[in-house]
């Protein structure tokens, strides 16, 4: 298995971080320095208690606790499949860039990960994930832009979409 150095490790990122990348620019930088308003979102906590109450036979425990993932958990049938748990499928492109990064990041640690599964518990719904090379590249290229919002002196200017009003940073962003 290839351990990466404490460097590599610094220099890679949450699962949430690469999520946000590809939700939104503005609400990467806010989270990555440390403005976290999850904790204030009825939505965000009822997301919490969905994971945590979803799938209570599976072991949930930090399987990687040094690392900077927190995979919701894994199994094993035929390989090594990732598994996340979501309340919504509304951001559903956003939930497979996410396992897809873990799927990257498990990879680069020489795990074998077979593809990863996304459920929607409410909706009684699956999505499953597989990875490609070119999904490899575009994680690869996403980790680069984020390292660009994340050198910015100020965050992204707020861009107004659809989901803004569900967002915990929407107050934040548009309200003044």
């Amino acid at each position: 298995m290839m351990n990466l150095s404490s460097s590599e490790r610094k220099a890679l990122f949450t699962g949430t971080q690469v999520a946000y990348y590809f939700l939104c620019r503005r609400k990467l930088w806010l989270f990555s320095r440390g403005l976290g308003m999850e904790s204030t979102s009825e939505l965000v906590n009822l997301g919490r208690v969905i994971d945590e109450f979803s799938f209570r036979r599976e072991y949930k425990g930090e399987f990687f606790s040094d690392e900077p993932i927190k995979v919701d958990f894994l199994r094993i049938s035929n390989g090594i499949v990732v598994h996340e748990v979501k309340k919504s499928s509304k951001m559903e492109e956003v939930h497979e860039w996410q396992v897809k990064y873990y799927i990257w990041y498990l990879s680069r640690k020489g795990v074998s990960v077979r593809e990863g599964v996304i459920h929607y518990p409410r909706a009684f719904r699956m999505k499953k994930v597989v990875f490609t090379e070119k999904d490899a590249r575009l994680i690869e290229e996403a980790l680069k832009g984020i390292k660009e919002v994340l050198s910015l002196p100020e965050p992204p200017p707020p861009r107004r979409t659809k989901i803004c009003s569900k967002c915990a940073y929407f107050e934040f962003c548009f309200v003044r």
